[in-house]
């Protein structure tokens, strides 16, 4: 029987999968585990370190119950009967496979550490994505780490989250998917993660398959996702004549609406092509902080749930970016307007006022075809919209 759960990682996955764990597992314990003091400390908040709708009910629910953050990574690792895995497996930058291959170097961290504590027999849950074949390369790596004195069932779990709906997706999924070994021990490991599901999947959703099958699938999953435009493309058309200390408004940094994740954001690469042009950035986003933007911006391309290097690593911000709270500030006195997230509420803009209180000509880039071009047209704007033509009297 399934008593305690440790999931590594206080991430966009860890933090809510752990979190409806506990919520549709009451007598289970759940311990959400991550090296970052002010990750942790985040968690234990009233602001949480990410917004997803519903997330924060959920927490407030179950936390101080059967549900606990906390950074003694290994003394619940050393008590769990089930570790779900939720580190951070980034492409790699340098090194045979450069920008296309995983790189696995947090989760094989992960794996020598529940080697070196583990002290009764476990059953270790992928939810990163990661290439086919790793479970065996982490099941290795535990066995020979752990002397034989310890029995791992290595199961594959793959998330299937959007950012935005996680926690419906959560609660409601369409799918769960379990991959584990086909040996009898292995297929005991699928039935206990299977019940736990159990308590609010319906059984027909819950999926069971041997472990590569399962890697494979989120690779695919991945795959169709992968298709779509890149927003920095289309800024060509607005970047032709300088815009060396003009003012641009930023509306969204989020990599999506409903969400406060800016990891993978086209918004950094648009607003760091900007900066380089030296135009002046006025950036509004509803939930992503000022500092995570500026953090954003500051830092080269890093493995965001690499906690040790976010914290070691120091940044100044940029003098030519102002984050503000208010859309309207922000727009006041701007030459031009990139919406970079699909945020509900740019749709209901007062763009009259927006217009009446910009520099002239008035440009406005929707990135994610969400405004009403014809209205913004006739209000005055000069608009560059992905896949909707421009009139040809814009020729500036």
């Amino acid at each position: 029987m399934v008593k305690k759960i440790c999931g590594i990682g206080a991430g966009y996955v860890g933090g809510p999968t752990m979190a409806v764990i506990a919520l549709k597992c009451p007598s289970i314990e759940v311990a959400v585990v991550d090296i970052s003091h002010p990750r942790i400390s985040a968690w234990n908040s009233d602001k949480l370190p990410i917004y997803e709708p519903g997330l924060e009910q959920i927490i407030q629910q179950c936390r101080g119950k059967n549900l606990l953050f906390s950074t003694d990574v290994e003394k619940h690792v050393f008590e769990a009967d089930i570790i779900f895995v939720n580190v951070n497996t980034p492409t790699k930058t340098g090194g045979r496979g450069a920008g296309k291959a995983a790189d696995l170097t947090y989760w094989e961290s992960a794996a020598r550490m529940i080697a070196d504590v583990s002290r009764s027999n476990k059953i270790v849950v992928e939810k990163s994505t990661v290439p086919v074949r790793t479970a065996e390369v982490i099941e290795k790596i535990l066995v020979h780490n752990s002397n034989g004195k310890v029995e791992y069932q290595i199961l594959s779990n793959p998330e299937f989250l959007s950012e935005g709906t996680s926690i419906q997706d959560l609660l409601n999924p369409d799918r769960v998917l379990i991959g584990g070994n086909d040996s009898l021990k292995g297929q005991e490991a699928i039935q206990k993660l299977k019940a736990i599901y159990a308590n609010w999947v319906p059984e027909d959703r819950i999926i069971t398959t041997n472990v590569w099958s399962a890697e494979l699938s989120k690779l695919a999953d991945n795959a169709f996702l992968a298709q779509r435009i890149s927003s920095i493309n289309a800024m060509s058309a607005l970047c032709e004549s300088t815009v060396s200390g003009k003012k641009v408004a930023v509306l969204g940094f989020s990599f999506k609406k409903d969400t406060s994740d800016t990891r993978k954001t086209p918004a950094i690469d648009v607003c760091k092509g900007l900066l380089g042009d030296n135009a002046c950035l006025s950036i509004y986003d509803p939930r992503v902080s000022e500092e995570q933007i500026r953090r954003d911006l500051s830092m080269n391309e890093i493995p965001w749930d690499n906690s040790v290097m976010v914290e070691a690593m120091r940044f100044d911000g940029t003098k030519q970016v102002s984050v503000y709270e208010d859309v309207y500030e922000a727009t006041k006195n701007a030459h031009g307007i990139c919406v970079l997230t699909e945020w509900d509420e740019f749709k209901e803009i007062d763009y009259q006022r927006v217009f009446d209180s910009m520099e002239k000509p008035a440009f406005v880039f929707d990135g994610r075809n969400v405004l009403d071009v014809h209205k913004l047209r006739e209000i005055g704007f000069i608009v560059y919209s992905i896949g909707k033509p421009l009139k040809q009297w814009q020729s500036y």
